[in-house]
């Protein structure tokens, strides 16, 4: 075998290696479904029209409540939510849970700052201290998951705009 064939083989390779790497990703949406934790978020992100954005192939960055994050909120706020006639407060919600770009938790600076939600009128505090990041009044307690669109972090608490600026 030719040095060129060799060449022209190993190229071969990695581009079936990285096209089934590709084939396999998973946008924001899938990565949360398949985490399992998650489904009160999807399923707000269904109700309001929004799981499109959260799937689209634009980086950004979730700041993801679990399942018992959304269960530490008043008993029926979530069920008020879901319904069709507070789809614009839901979205503004969760519109305030996404940085319009990825931002990996050791690039959170270390003095508090605000940074841009998806709401447009919207900033939220970050602030990471070693590796300990936090926005608004929440802790992350899981950073850096890695979507093929975005990174998640998932905090403890859902983020409520207005509540704490």
């Amino acid at each position: 075998m030719t040095f060129v064939s060799r060449i022209s083989a190993m190229l071969l390779g990695l581009t079936i290696a990285f096209g089934s790497i590709q084939a396999s990703a998973k946008n924001i949406v899938e990565v949360a479904d398949s985490a399992g934790t998650f489904k009160t978020l999807i399923a707000a992100a269904k109700a309001a029209g929004f799981a499109d954005m959260l799937s689209s192939s634009s980086p950004i960055t979730v700041f993801a409540p679990t399942d018992a994050a959304f269960a530490k909120l008043p008993k029926g706020t979530v069920e008020n939510l879901l319904k069709p006639e507070n789809r614009d407060q839901l979205r503004a919600i969760l519109a305030f849970h996404v940085i319009p770009s990825r931002v990996a938790a050791a690039d959170v600076p270390t003095k508090l700052t605000r940074v841009q939600t998806l709401n447009t009128s919207d900033t939220l505090r970050v602030k990471r201290s070693g590796k300990s990041v936090s926005v608004e009044n929440a802790r992350v307690v899981k950073a850096d998951i890695e979507a093929d669109n975005g990174i998640i972090h998932v905090v403890n608490q859902v983020l409520l705009p207005g509540k704490s600026h």
